[in-house]
């Protein structure tokens, strides 16, 4: 069965979302067409709306409508703590989750040399100037790297470690990588061995 060319164009429009295939991305039209006219009215205005109107910010690379986010404007954020992470989502799972105060930079990704995603991508050439010319007053004094526990961003991680430490000014510079381990209520003999592993090696004196 096929359907009108408009509805078809809509029913492939959705399916660019993570994890919409054919048949959901036909439930999904259907019930817009069929149930929701008003609701689909107001996706299509604020989809358009956000993609005019939602850039990044100049600081940190977030998703913004200013040019520089509420977070990276805010007076209450402490300058001198920078959290490294690989997304927008990182941000907001982190400052829902640990009570971090400080700011943050996004890198929309993390380095993929088969892809074609290097440094420059990522921002990077920023990020080490922001730790390096900051001036007195707001000098970076941590640096937090939160990348993923992947194979792209360990080396992410390590990429970035090795060349803060390489900046004049590194010694007065603490980086630190989030630690990875057993989660919390988890039992040892479920917990897969690179977990594990990396809960062994991060073990600290208590």
């Amino acid at each position: 069965m096929s359907f009108s060319p408009l509805i078809d164009e809509l029913i492939e429009s959705l399916r660019c979302l993570p994890g919409v295939g054919r048949k959901s991305a036909q439930r999904m039209a259907l019930q817009l067409l069929e149930r929701d006219r008003q609701g689909a009215s107001n996706l299509a205005q604020s989809l358009l709306a956000a993609v005019e109107h939602v850039g990044r910010c100049k600081m940190c690379r977030n998703h913004s409508e200013a040019e520089i986010c509420p977070i990276c404007s805010s007076p209450r954020r402490d300058a001198h703590k920078l959290c490294i992470v690989e997304t927008p989502a990182d941000v907001l799972a982190v400052d829902q989750s640990t009570g971090y105060n400080g700011l943050y930079f996004v890198l929309m990704g993390h380095l993929s040399p088969l892809d074609g995603i290097g440094p420059e991508a990522l921002g990077l050439p920023d990020l080490f100037a922001r730790i390096h010319n900051a001036n007195t007053d707001i000098a970076v004094q941590e640096v937090i790297i939160a990348t993923n526990p992947t194979v792209e961003g360990e080396a992410t991680a390590h990429f970035i470690h090795e060349h803060i430490k390489s900046l004049p000014n590194s010694e007065a510079i603490a980086v630190t990588r989030i630690a990875h381990g057993v989660p919390i209520g988890g039992e040892l003999e479920y917990v897969d061995s690179g977990t594990l592993a990396h809960a062994f090696a991060g073990r600290k004196a208590w």
